[in-house]
């Protein structure tokens, strides 16, 4: 039997810790068998291990690494700099021997503390990917996937996506039959469509506090709508084009027309979420001249369909 060891170490996120347990242990084969074993364990055998609310006790210290098949890494609160004591050493000799390494969110952090991350693509939480790129410039951070799978370690986004790579896993060891049956038993679709992007809010670039295009700006979010040219907007301005491009530079750190097309994005996600519109007409309303060129721009930007946006997102939508 394939043996998992979820290492809890102090300050464990429950849902990281917990995610990995229930979707490994929902797998059944066609017979029924159970093909993981999963196990939780700590540097302390037996210890109490923070867990927000609640603390936990797990039953098995670090040697259980050592014969570990899988090895999951659940994230913590505020991942520290230094692991502790035998850990990274532990995940280290596990790897030296084949074991196949997954972190889970923040988890990512105490993946890259160990160096084995060094050199490979990696994903986390998209709110602490610029965090895990500064503090290992040499790990390839990708904060717009759900998970990133190198053969023998694996990385995952924030808290449900956990799921995503877990499922990943169980099809890769056993197929798509039992991944699909492990999915309807955790009531989870096999494969989500769109990555982290559809998830993070699409702010729009901000001028400092009293920047002259403070107005601008204010009237560009209320007309996005319009079929607005950059002469239009250099009007409303008062000034010329080439100065608007010069000024929008130095106060958002992008183009008077991206800034607009990404406010009608911004606005196209408001009516998918509060709205029945249809799709057709949400692309009209946001400023878009097709529904064609509303699909490429806003998958593009937010990384799903409109369609599959609003299917996540919709307020009072059935699940």
């Amino acid at each position: 039997m394939h043996l998992v060891a979820v290492l809890a170490l102090d300050g464990v996120i429950p849902f990281d810790l917990s995610a990995p347990i229930d979707t490994f242990g929902w797998a059944r084969l066609p017979d029924g068998r159970r093909p993981y074993d999963v196990r939780v364990c700590s540097p302390v055998p037996g210890g109490e291990v923070r867990a927000g609310a609640f603390t936990v006790r797990a039953p098995h210290g670090l040697e259980l690494l050592t014969e570990a098949d899988t090895i999951i890494l659940p994230g913590v609160q505020d991942p520290p700099e230094e692991l502790p004591p035998g850990v990274a050493e532990a995940l280290r000799e596990a790897a030296g021997r084949g074991a196949r390494i997954a972190s889970v969110c923040v988890g990512a952090f105490v993946l890259a503390a160990t160096g084995l991350l060094d050199g490979l693509r990696a994903t986390t939480h998209w709110l602490a990917a610029p965090d895990l790129a500064a503090r290992h410039p040499e790990v390839t951070v990708d904060p717009n996937v759900l998970y990133v799978d190198n053969g023998q370690f694996l990385t995952s986004a924030g808290a449900a996506a956990a799921l995503d790579m877990c499922l990943h896993m169980v099809r890769a060891d056993h197929g798509s039959a039992v991944a699909a049956h492990t999915a309807r038993m955790s009531v989870m679709p096999l494969e989500r469509e769109g990555g982290q992007a559809q998830f993070i809010v699409q702010d729009l670039p901000p001028a400092p506090a009293g920047a002259t295009l403070e107005p601008l700006l204010a009237w560009l979010s209320a007309n996005c709508a319009r079929d607005l040219t950059l002469a239009d907007i250099a009007g409303e301005a008062g000034m010329s084009t080439r100065t608007l491009n010069r000024r929008f530079r130095d106060q958002t750190g992008t183009t008077p027309l991206r800034w607009l097309h990404r406010a009608r994005v911004h606005h196209a996600q408001h009516l998918l979420e509060t709205t029945d519109t249809p799709v057709e007409r949400v692309a009209l309303d946001s400023g878009f001249g097709s529904p064609t060129a509303f699909r490429e721009r806003f998958r593009r930007v937010v990384g799903v369909s409109p369609q599959g946006y609003r299917r996540a997102f919709r307020a009072g939508a059935e699940l």
